[in-house]
């Protein structure tokens, strides 16, 4: 019961983030309520490891419920999992947000329209790479996914549990959206 009521939520948070995009295009102050889903993975990281992204993330519930229906769902290349580029990925976004921030600073609105635009982009890039890989590409290099990998890898590890029934048949790496290997 609980399974599925968090399943249907997680189906619909796609909306969240349409609706932030589309009120934010407008009214930019919103911009800084997207703050919880900055910090909010690092913050459930310390606790339940990259718990957020796989339920609570409306870019995640976007890539899984809407882009899904697109993407050609092939692997997520090597590549874009691999550290270097990980770091990359968060030294560049986290510097374009602070360089930005640095001149927004002291105007609420104008701090707001920079999340909004951060928001904006990177979704646009995981867009053309649910397009031409995996839905949840971007995911893997994510820059708030990665603290939350290196944040929850620096605790005691959470395995993947794999019911006593399994039969090794491998679906569930089919099904999975983040492309893990429960088996």
């Amino acid at each position: 019961m609980v399974f599925t009521m968090m399943a249907n939520i997680q189906s619909k948070l796609f909306w969240v983030l349409l609706g932030f995009l589309a009120i934010g295009m407008y009214y930019p102050l919103i911009g800084l309520v997207a703050l919880v889903c900055m910090f909010a993975p690092v913050a459930f990281s310390f606790a339940k490891g990259r718990y957020w992204c796989g339920n609570f993330c409306p870019r995640g519930s976007f890539y899984d419920h809407v882009a899904s229906r697109f993407s050609p769902q092939k692997p997520i290349p090597a590549f874009f999992k691999s550290t270097p580029f990980r770091v990359f990925a968060l030294l560049f976004v986290m510097g374009m947000f602070g360089s930005q921030m640095y001149y927004a600073w002291g105007s609420a609105e104008a701090m707001g329209a920079v999340i909004i635009r951060v928001i904006f982009a990177t979704t646009i890039v995981g867009i053309v790479l649910s397009l031409l890989f995996h839905q949840r590409t971007w995911c893997s290099f994510c820059p708030m996914g990665t603290i939350s990998a290196w944040v929850s890898s620096a605790r005691k590890p959470m395995p993947l549990l794999v019911s006593e029934a399994c039969v090794g048949c491998r679906l569930c790496t089919k099904a999975c959206p983040l492309q893990l290997r429960p088996y």
